[in-house]
């Protein structure tokens, strides 16, 4: 019993000398409770519409002044076109659109029939339905008062178009998702681990004291983690494509590119990890679990951002996995071009360069 109680003091001992694996076990649960707790929320809200109206009649005026009185509705676009439509649900400036035909109150009392076209991005299905849904159930509560009112009773036909996944495949979802999440955690962990490898036994410093210069050995340790992890992205692609059965729209050479450099900017993760840490088990904790909840919660891999607190949106656009899930969903699902993603490129690069200056700068001073 006493060698027992003496192993266990001794654990004890391991676990309170070392500050980050403390900081890791006591303060996860809480951030992860947080995390939980705020940036759950399956309610679409914030919801941004356009109205096309080229009748601008009393019942168009009053059913677009139903949308948007509406508390899950924050904003109102009155657009010209249809191109319009496209281009602000292209560049992610909208939700949904909201198309009247012409002649719309005319029709409606003549012909006691008259249409409505809901026009939702269903890139993400789950949203798509739901906010379509939304304005369905509004338009809806407007012909139920209408036929209160009037003894012939009036007909609205509303027609739903779903862009870019019509089927309503979750997989259109997921499948960008899973790519950020699982380069992400892969690339980081690889790379910490190999280099904490190396101070741990010595070597490190060994490489070091060489002519050649440290940014070297952090570049030439990286490139057989940058292979694996190419293999790694074939593989999500092929079984995206064959098993999940989910389309490339777009060019699939500029979803390799920017898959390729997420790639480099996770690897660059793993070099910052690796010369803030001196075990490979806590190098493990902080780039597996310590990197895959910020990348499941803050990426809107699941939960909307726009749903969240203002605070958990700023600190979302610290994610990397965020920049490359969406230009991912808008090449992969939308089939849009380089131009409609230079944001997340320059950010993903700015990203990159930052942490790659910081782990040269930082690696000589960690070891000494």
């Amino acid at each position: 019993m006493k060698q027992f109680l003496s192993f266990v003091q001794k654990e004890f001992y391991h676990i309170f000398r070392d500050g980050r694996t403390m900081l890791i076990l006591l303060g996860m649960p809480v951030v992860q409770i947080l995390l939980f707790g705020f940036a759950i929320n399956m309610e679409v809200q914030n919801i941004r519409t356009a109205v096309f109206d080229p009748a601008r009649d009393a019942a168009t005026t009053e059913i677009s002044g139903r949308i948007a009185a509406n508390s899950y509705f924050n904003e109102q676009k009155h657009v010209h076109s249809f191109h319009e439509i496209n281009r602000l649900l292209q560049q992610g400036e909208i939700d949904v659109a909201v198309v009247f035909e012409q002649n719309f109150n005319e029709n409606l009392v003549h012909t006691k029939k008259a249409q409505i076209q809901i026009i939702t991005d269903a890139s993400n299905p789950n949203t798509g339905t739901i906010v379509a849904n939304y304005v369905t159930a509004i338009i809806g509560e407007y012909q139920k008062e209408k036929l209160q009112l009037n003894a012939i009773p009036y007909q609205i036909v509303v027609e739903n178009k779903l862009l870019y996944n019509p089927e309503m495949k979750s997989a259109y979802t997921f499948v960008p998702g899973i790519m950020g999440l699982v380069l992400m955690i892969i690339c980081a962990m690889m790379t910490s681990i190999s280099i904490v490898r190396e101070k741990e036994r010595g070597t490190m410093e060994v490489l070091l004291a060489s002519p050649i210069k440290s940014w070297t050995i952090l570049i030439a340790k990286t490139i057989p983690y940058l292979s694996l992890s190419l293999i790694n992205l074939i593989t999500i692609l092929l079984l995206s494509a064959y098993v999940l059965h989910v389309p490339i729209q777009g060019s699939l050479a500029l979803l390799i590119f920017i898959s390729v450099l997420f790639i480099f900017l996770a690897l660059s993760l793993g070099l910052i990890i690796s010369t803030a840490v001196r075990t490979q088990e806590v190098a493990v904790i902080i780039s597996g679990i310590g990197l895959m909840m910020p990348t499941l919660i803050l990426s809107g891999m699941i939960f909307p951002i726009d749903n969240m607190p203002l605070l958990l949106q700023w600190a979302s656009t610290l994610v990397p996995a965020r920049w490359y899930i969406t230009a991912v969903k808008k090449v992969m699902i939308e089939g849009l071009g380089i131009a409609y993603i230079i944001k997340e490129l320059s950010i993903i690069a700015g990203m990159i360069v930052f942490l790659i200056g910081v782990s040269i700068a930082n690696i000589k001073y960690r070891l000494n």
